[in-house]
C-alpha cells in the first residue's frame, strides 16, 4: 500500500540524502522521521501541506497539534505582518506581553499570574523548579506515558518498557527525585505516595505521546483531593489540551482546577512559545523584588515574551475565547472517533479509538486503552502501516501519534480520512482471510 510513495516523492528523497550528512538522522526532531524517508514540505495553507514534489496532504498532525486554526490563518498572518514593521524582538518589556497574560488570566481557571517561555519543555522545567521553591520539597511526581518535553527530571517513563532510560546522558542525580505514578488509577497513586513528601504532581489531561488517552474525570478529581490533603501542587501540562478542549483548556473541560498550568503549542499561534501560570502566591516566588537569592525561583530567557509570538498568540486566543469554534471541533472529533471505530469493526479489525475533544488516536488491540501500558500492548506495526498508507494516499498523520483537528478542516477532508481508512481496513480484512 505504501509502494507508490517513493515514485511520488523523488525530490524529498534527494533532500533526505542531503539532510543525513548535516542533520543526525536527517531530521530536526526524531519523531519526524518515518520510513522510507519523510517528505519535505514546501508550503502549507489551511488544512493542507504541499511537499517539494507537488503532492498535497490533508494535515491531521498540524505542527505537533499546535495549529488549531490551520496553517497561516489570515487573522494571525495579518497581525504578525503589522508587528514585523514594529520590530521582531525587543529584549525589553512591552504591552503585548501584558495583553496576552491578561487574556490567559481571563479564560484559564488556574491562572492569576503568568510567565512566558519559548517552549513547553522550558515551561515544564520552570514550573517544576517553582513548585520545589514554593513547597521546600525536592521530590516530584509524573505519570507513566506522560511527555513533558526534554527536561531531565521529567524525562522518565515516557515509552514502554518504562524502566529503560529515555535518553543517554540522563544522570541518576537528575532522576532520583522523580516518582512515577500509574495513570487513571487513584488507589495506586495514593498507595505510591503514602509515605512520600512531594512538591508537585504533573499530568497531561489527555496523554499525548502516551496514546491520546484521556484522564477520567473522577481520577482527576481524586488527584485534586489528594494534593489538597498532602500539600502537593497539582500541575496540568496543557501544552496539547490548552485552548483545544475548551477555551480554558482541560481544566475547564473536566471541571478540575490545578495549582499551576503549563502551556505551549496553540498559545503561540504558529510561533514558538511556552508559558506557565498559577495562583498569585505561588507565582510571586519568581518576584525578585520580593524574594532575594536563594529564596526566589529563577525564570528568564532572551526570547521570553517575544513580540511576534505574543502577537500571533493574542490573535489566536481571541478567536477561540468564546468557545464556539472549539465546541464545533469537539463535536466533529467525537464523530470521527465513532466513524473510525465503525469502519474497522465492519472489516473485523480489532481497534480501540481514544481521544477527547478534537484529538483522536487508533490502537490495534482488543483491550480497553485507559493508560500507556495498555496502549503499549497494541500492535504498533499495524498502526505505523495504517498511518503510512494514509500518507501515501494524501492524508498526513505522524506515524504512531494522535491526530488533531483544525477549524480549517472541511467535510471533504474528513471524508477523505474515512475513505482512506476504509481502504486500509478492507486490505487488512483481505490479508487476514487469506
Amino acid at each position: 500500500m505504501f509502494d507508490s510513495y517513493p515514485s511520488k516523492t523523488q525530490k524529498s528523497k534527494e533532500l533526505y540524502e542531503r539532510a543525513k550528512s548535516v542533520l543526525p538522522a536527517g531530521v530536526s526532531y526524531a519523531i519526524r522521521h518515518f520510513e522510507p524517508y519523510p517528505f519535505y514540505t514546501a508550503r502549507a495553507n489551511g488544512s493542507k501541506l504541499f511537499d517539494v514534489d507537488g503532492n498535497e496532504y490533508v494535515d491531521f498532525w498540524l505542527g505537533h497539534t499546535a495549529l488549531i486554526l490551520g496553517h497561516s490563518p489570515p487573522a494571525v498572518v495579518e497581525a504578525v505582518k503589522k508587528q514585523l514593521e514594529n520590530g521582531t524582538h525587543y529584549g525589553t518589556s512591552h504591552e503585548l506581553e501584558i495583553k496576552l497574560a491578561d487574556q490567559i488570566v481571563k479564560i484559564v481557571p488556574s491562572a492569576e499570574m503568568v510567565r512566558f517561555t519559548n517552549s513547553g519543555t522550558e515551561a515544564n522545567m520552570y514550573a517544576t523548579r517553582l513548585a520545589r521553591a514554593y513547597t521546600s520539597r525536592s521530590k516530584i511526581a509524573k505519570f507513566e506515558g506522560g511527555w513533558h518535553g526534554g527536561y531531565d527530571a521529567l524525562h522518565i517513563s515516557v515509552k514502554y518498557p518504562f524502566n529503560i532510560p529515555e535518553s543517554a546522558g540522563l544522570t541518576t542525580g537528575a532522576l532520583q527525585d522523580t516518582i512515577v505514578l500509574p495513570f487513571n488509577n487513584i488507589e495506586r497513586v495514593r498507595e505510591r505516595l503514602k509515605n512520600e513528601e512531594v512538591a508537585s504532581i504533573v499530568i497531561e489531561p489527555v496523554l499525548g505521546a502516551g496514546g491520546g488517552i484521556p484522564a477520567e474525570k473522577e481520577f482527576l478529581k481524586g488527584l485534586r483531593e489528594l494534593c489538597n490533603e498532602k500539600g502537593i501542587l497539582l500541575i496540568f501540562d496543557e501544552v496539547i489540551t490548552g485552548f483545544r478542549l475548551a477555551p480554558g483548556g482541560g481544566q475547564q473541560y473536566y471541571g478540575v482546577t490545578p495549582d499551576m498550568t503549563v502551556f505551549g503549542k496553540i498559545l503561540g499561534g504558529g510561533f514558538p512559545i511556552g508559558a506557565f501560570c498559577g495562583r498569585r502566591e505561588i507565582m510571586e516566588r519568581i518576584d525578585t523584588l520580593v524574594y532575594r537569592r536563594p529564596y526566589y525561583s529563577f525564570h528568564g530567557g532572551t526570547f521570553a515574551a517575544n513580540p511576534i509570538s505574543m502577537t500571533a498568540g493574542l490573535a489566536t486566543v481571541k478567536i477561540l475565547e468564546d468557545g464556539q469554534l472549539i465546541n464545533k471541533l469537539n463535536n466533529v472529533g467525537g464523530k470521527i472517533r465513532e466513524k473510525l471505530k465503525e469502519i474497522f469493526e465492519a472489516n473485523e479489525v480489532e481497534v480501540q479509538v481514544t481521544g477527547a475533544g478534537s484529538l483522536f488516536n487508533t490502537h490495534f488491540t482488543k483491550e480497553e486503552v485507559k493508560d500507556a501500558r495498555a496502549a503499549s500492548k497494541a500492535d504498533k506495526k499495524k498502526q505505523v502501516d495504517y498511518h503510512l498508507s494514509l500518507i501515501a494516499n494524501g492524508v498526513f498523520f505522524l506515524p504512531t501519534h494522535a491526530g488533531a483537528l483544525s477549524t480549517a478542516h472541511s467535510e471533504t477532508d474528513i471524508e477523505k480520512l474515512c475513505l482512506e481508512t476504509e481502504k486500509y481496513a478492507k486490505q487488512c480484512k483481505r490479508t487476514h482471510h487469506t
